[in-house]
Parts: C-alpha cells; sequence; structure tokens
C-alpha cells in the first residue's frame, strides 16, 4: 500500500504487503515455489550478496510470498520489520540469536508456555547461554534477575497456559533502564488485541502457526522489530553495532538503522540457522490473517461466555481467564487490551489429575491437541503433555498444575460449547 491515509487495522490485515502480481494480475498473493532466482547480470547478484540491493537470492534467505506476510504482520504491528521463520520456537531463537554470546543470559518470566521454559531451561545452555525465571508480576524482581550479561528480557503478552495478562509498560521501563531490549510473545492476543511495541517493547515474536493462520493447517513463527532500540548505545550488542567480518566488516545499525534486526535475521539468521518457512505456509497464513479481527471478536465473545459459565459450575474449582471481572488481572486487560482477553484460559476441575483426563477424554466437540489458536475449540491437560518435562514447582507457577485443562476457545456456537463441558464434566466428576 502508498503512503497516505492511515488505514484501520480490518483493511491492513487484507491488504498490508499485497499488490497484484505484475506478471499476471493475479489478485491473490501468488505462491513463489522456487528455490532460486535469476540474477540480472553478475554486478546485480554480486550487489545482492553484499547487501547493496535488496532482492532475491535463495529462498532460504527471501521469497516473494513470504516477504508480503512478514510485511503484513510489521503493519499489523506497527513495526519496522519482520522476519519469518519455520516455527515459534524457531521465532525464539532467532529473535536472541543477535543479541546472545555465550556467558550471556535472558531473564524470562515464569509464566510461559512450557515448550519456551524447556527451550530457556534447558536446550539454549548448548550455545553457552543461560535463563532466569522471575515472577513478572513483581517488576522489581525483573531488575534484580538483571545482571551486566543479560542481553534480554522475555515475556508472554497473555500467557500460555493461564491467559495471564502482563503489564508490559512496567516491564519496559526496567528494561529501558537497564538498555536491554524487552521481546514480548504476542501469540495469544494478536496484534488485534494487544500491540506490544506501544507499551515499550522492542521486539515481538509470534507462533504464526496459532491465532494468525487460525485454521490449524501449517507451522509458522514471526521475528518482529520495532525499529526503536538503539543497538549501538552500548557494547552488549556487537553482532549488530560492530562490524561483521562476513560482510567485509559492515556494521548493521550504521548501515540499516531501523532495519537493522531485520536485515541480520536474514542475512545472517536465515544464512546460517536455515529456519525457513516454506512458501506455502506463508500463502495459508496470509489467507488466515484477512479475517483475523473477525475471529478474534468471535474467539473473545464465546471465551467470555464460557468462562463465565464454568466458573458458576460447582464443578469446577476455579477459572484463570482475565475477562472475568473476579479475576486479579481484570483491570489490567481492560486497561491494555480493551477488545478482550484472548480466548485462551485454564480452569481447576475438582476430583484433580483424575478427572481432567476424564474430561478430556469425554469431550465431544472440543478437539485433544497440542494447539492453540484454531477456529475450532481445543483442550489438552498441560501437566501431562505441553508442561509434563517441567517440575512441579515450574508447573504450578506456570499455571499448568495437576488439576488444571487448558481450553482454546474457538468460533463455534457458544451454547454448543457448554452442553459439551456439561456433559463431560458429568462423566468426569460422577
Amino acid at each position: 500500500m502508498t503512503d497516505g491515509p492511515t488505514y484501520g487495522f480490518d483493511t491492513l490485515q487484507i491488504h498490508a504487503g499485497a499488490r497484484p502480481d505484475p506478471a499476471t494480475g493475479a489478485r491473490q498473493t501468488p505462491i513463489y515455489q522456487t528455490t532460486a532466482y535469476v540474477f540480472r547480470d553478475a554486478d546485480h547478484a554480486a550487489a545482492l550478496f553484499n547487501l547493496q540491493e535488496v532482492g532475491y537470492i535463495y529462498s532460504r534467505l527471501t521469497n516473494p510470498t513470504i516477504a508480503v506476510l512478514q510485511e503484513r504482520i510489521a503493519t499489523l504491528e506497527g513495526g519496522a520489520g519482520a522476519v519469518c521463520c519455520s516455527s515459534g520456537h524457531a521465532a525464539q531463537i532467532m529473535a536472541l540469536f543477535p543479541l546472545m554470546q555465550p556467558g550471556c543470559n535472558v531473564v524470562a518470566s515464569t509464566r510461559l508456555y512450557g515448550g519456551t521454559v524447556t527451550q530457556f531451561g534447558q536446550t539454549i545452555k548448548r550455545f553457552g547461554w543461560s535463563a532466569t525465571f522471575v515472577d513478572f508480576d513483581d517488576p522489581d524482581a525483573v531488575a534484580a534477575a538483571i545482571d551486566e550479561n543479560t542481553r534480554a528480557v522475555f515475556c508472554e503478552s497473555i500467557a500460555n497456559p493461564g491467559g495471564y495478562v502482563t503489564d508490559i509498560r512496567s516491564i519496559a521501563d526496567v528494561t529501558d533502564a537497564a538498555g536491554i531490549p524487552l521481546i514480548v510473545d504476542n501469540t495469544s492476543a494478536t496484534p488485534y488485541l494487544c500491540r506490544p511495541f506501544e507499551h515499550g517493547a522492542a521486539l515481538i515474536v509470534h507462533s504464526t502457526t496459532k491465532y494468525l493462520t487460525g485454521n490449524g493447517t501449517v507451522m509458522g513463527g514471526c521475528v518482529v522489530d520495532s525499529g526503536t532500540f538503539d543497538w549501538s548505545a552500548n557494547d552488549k550488542f556487537p553482532s549488530l553495532s560492530q562490524p561483521e567480518p562476513a560482510y567485509h566488516g559492515l556494521k548493521f545499525h550504521e548501515t540499516f538503522g531501523p532495519l537493522a534486526f531485520t536485515f541480520h535475521g536474514i542475512a545472517v539468521g536465515l544464512r546460517d540457522l536455515g529456519m525457513t518457512m516454506n512458501p506455502q505456509a506463508a500463502h495459508y497464513t496470509l489467507m488466515g490473517i484477512e479475517t483475523l479481527s473477525l475471529r478474534m471478536q468471535r474467539h473473545v465473545q464465546n471465551a467470555e461466555t464460557v468462562a463465565a459459565w464454568l466458573e458458576a459450575d460447582p464443578r469446577v474449582d476455579y477459572v484463570t481467564y482475565a475477562g472475568l471481572p473476579s479475576s486479579p488481572y481484570y483491570e489490567r486487560a481492560k486497561a491494555l487490551y480493551p477488545k478482550g482477553a484472548g480466548g485462551l484460559f485454564t480452569f481447576a476441575v475438582k476430583g484433580g489429575y483424575d478427572a481432567c483426563v476424564k474430561l478430556v477424554n469425554s469431550l465431544e466437540i472440543f478437539s485433544h491437541v497440542a494447539n492453540l489458536g484454531d477456529a475450532r475449540s481445543l483442550v489438552i491437560h498441560a501437566a501431562s503433555t505441553t508442561h509434563r518435562q517441567l517440575t512441579a514447582e515450574q508447573q504450578e507457577a506456570a499455571g499448568a498444575g495437576p488439576n488444571v485443562v487448558r481450553v482454546s476457545i474457538g468460533i463455534e456456537d457458544s451454547d454448543d460449547l457448554i452442553r459439551d463441558l456439561d456433559q463431560a464434566l458429568s462423566l468426569a466428576c460422577s
């Protein structure tokens, strides 16, 4: 789209980044299913490889279908640029890769998806990195956990599995004072409900597998750069501020300014890590984003209805949905996410672990899968699946105790969802 009027979210989710195909006039973005691209001549090829000209070289790095998706997500988040990759987990490594060196650490929220806790708590140790987990409801504790080797702070806007809402602005104040970036996983909220850059985040990651695609068909991830962080303010980020040997001493921040992180993600991250999104996945995600606002409105409406019904049911101990007035996060959610608190939450079943297993096995409309953000309603018992690798203490801190079931509320008829939960609770608690 050209410079000019400021367009609304509903318009941008359809049009941002997309133009009619110059070769055919095709209105929908084509799937450019190709590995490589013909150079005009030898000088053109050299300019592309030297980062002196922007263009297409090889689909591990750049692809026209994926480029449209990157521009669309960056536009919806209000960012300067974005890099798409193969999964949400890949996006997390891609976000940390330019920032970290052996001996460096990231300060992360205790309320994270279980796979992220494992990735940060175990796997990144193989890179010589480490993570410190802190309760992000206590900004002073976050500040105390930051040391001279901390290179980033990481949280989720709406935390998986419990739907807890992070006060992004208060954490951003801490990271600003420390001179390090705040990375926010905005998967559960999506830019329709929350735009973390407006609250002080420097980087955003997404599992595009979830709400952005919305149909449970393809994997994908994305890192979005705000373009506002000063990578040269100190000596903590040499990959971005200092000469890059692989590009004859080019300094990414000096050369590319607000797009430094994005260009590094492509020219170094995708080049060497190879976590590439495939163009067909990008195509499915682009089609999904076209209805994002409509779907999120229905996710929120249904979640509010189902959560209120569950909270009133005597077979349920508690519900964690931040859209309920009883939630300790209710006022925060209203202030930060006025369009709603998302479609993800947990509830505790009286009868504990065994009752949760019976409930999951008895549901008919809800699909028992390790995913969220689908148009379909989904359910999982996190303690025995997604958070199984964690200790009992970590499970409780993450809101995934043995008596807890996570639901991702879809866009079906809410009365049907309630009837399904009612019959399953009757079997589970009998």
